[in-house]
């Protein structure tokens, strides 16, 4: 049964992932590595977070899904390592409408 389980686990990974943890003997002990490395409450990791939060940008050649799912991934990761955001909402928002260089100027009405 604890084969079972960390055959299971190893069939998911990514190349990536799998090289991390690789050379763990057991599912309990994988399932470890991978909180000590992604889910970790770390400063560091919660700056890299939010950076990659607030400095996210629509990509208009992918579809709107694709960008929504890897904004709320980013929110998700956030929340489980308890980052609490106030207005998210607005961030949103303001991802939308930014232009190519960060810049909302473009949309006030005397520009």
């Amino acid at each position: 049964m604890v084969d079972k389980a960390r055959s299971a686990i190893v069939l998911c990974l990514v190349d990536k992932v799998l090289r991390e943890v690789a050379k763990e003997p057991t599912a309990a002990s994988m399932w470890s590595k991978f909180e000590y490395l992604y889910m970790t409450k770390s400063l560091v990791h919660r700056q890299i977070l939010k950076q990659k939060l607030y400095s996210f940008k629509i990509v208009e050649s992918k579809a709107t899904m694709e960008n929504l799912v890897e904004f709320n991934k980013t929110l998700d990761d956030l929340e489980i390592i308890e980052v609490h955001l106030e207005n998210a909402g607005a961030l949103v928002v303001w991802c939308c409408l930014e232009d190519e260089e960060g810049d909302v100027t473009h949309l006030r009405s005397d520009a």
